[in-house]
């Protein structure tokens, strides 16, 4: 499988010079315009606004689904939301420019399927933050960079992952721990990031960190990182440290993407 490269949609494109309002789908997820801006996206691979509020203890699960029954039908669940008193305005935004962002990778970062758009569709979460689409695309694309940057193996991205065996005298973070313990064979990254309430995007990155340093083997025939070659007899020797007390580094925050998602809260509507 070829790592895939992001791509504006042409119909996107014409989209955005209509103005237009609805919802553009494709293999893996959905965008949902108004105005020709980016307001919503959803993909499957990628845990929904609900998934990361609840799981995170920032909202009660039966706030959400109050919200959505007090207004639902009127396409305003995230303004009920604040209505309720549950988030801040500010908080809703930046929760929601972070699945949208996590979303529309999913949905764009890959060449393969027909593309096509319903006009007049709205989302039932309502309008939130808008994106040009522009802005969106570029995001998308400086995503697949740091992937084939950390790991080139696009496979892992999508294969059930499992944790190596022999890891004694390897100290593992708690962040990565809690990805490592539910790394069982079965579960893909996606699964593990809804699991755990993360954004898909975080836990793909991190996987392929693992994959890297040698924490996790994948079951689609990814190449072992090197310097963990099979053996003539066909195993698969573990890299071990000769330090034990050497401490595996937790995870660096994404800090171009937090200052991506401040500076559109901060820009003029």
């Amino acid at each position: 499988m070829r790592n895939p490269v992001s791509v504006v949609s042409p119909m996107l494109i014409r989209l955005t010079d209509e103005r237009a309002t609805g919802v553009l789908i494709r293999d893996h997820g959905a965008l949902y315009l108004i105005d020709g801006q980016v307001v919503h996206a959803e993909a499957a691979a990628a845990p929904g606004l609900d998934v990361l509020l609840t799981s995170g203890g920032r909202l009660r699960p039966e706030h959400w689904e109050e919200a959505i029954a007090e207004a639902g039908t009127r396409c305003q669940v995230a303004r009920q939301l604040v209505i309720n008193g549950h988030l801040t305005v500010g908080e809703l935004e930046l929760c929601h420019l972070a699945t949208l962002f996590d979303a529309a990778f999913f949905t764009l970062a890959t060449r393969s399927g027909a593309t096509r758009f319903r006009y007049g569709v709205t989302h039932w979460l309502g309008p939130i933050r808008p994106v040009p689409p522009g802005t969106v695309e570029r995001e998308s694309m400086r995503r697949v960079r740091l992937l084939n940057s950390v790991w080139p193996y696009a496979e892992v991205d999508t294969a059930p992952v499992r944790r190596r065996t022999r890891l004694a005298g390897r100290v593992i973070s708690p962040h990565r721990r809690a990805l490592l313990d539910l790394a069982d064979g079965i579960r893909t990254p996606s699964t593990i990031a809804r699991e755990l309430g993360r954004p898909a995007f975080n836990t793909l990155v991190e996987v392929r960190r693992l994959a890297a340093d040698g924490f996790i083997d994948a079951s689609a025939g990814v190449p072992p990182p090197p310097g963990q070659q099979p053996s003539a007899a066909g195993a698969q020797p573990s890299k071990e440290p000769s330090d034990p007390a050497v401490k595996e580094s937790p995870p660096a925050p994404d800090s171009a993407l937090l200052r991506r998602i401040r500076e559109a809260l901060e820009a003029p509507r």
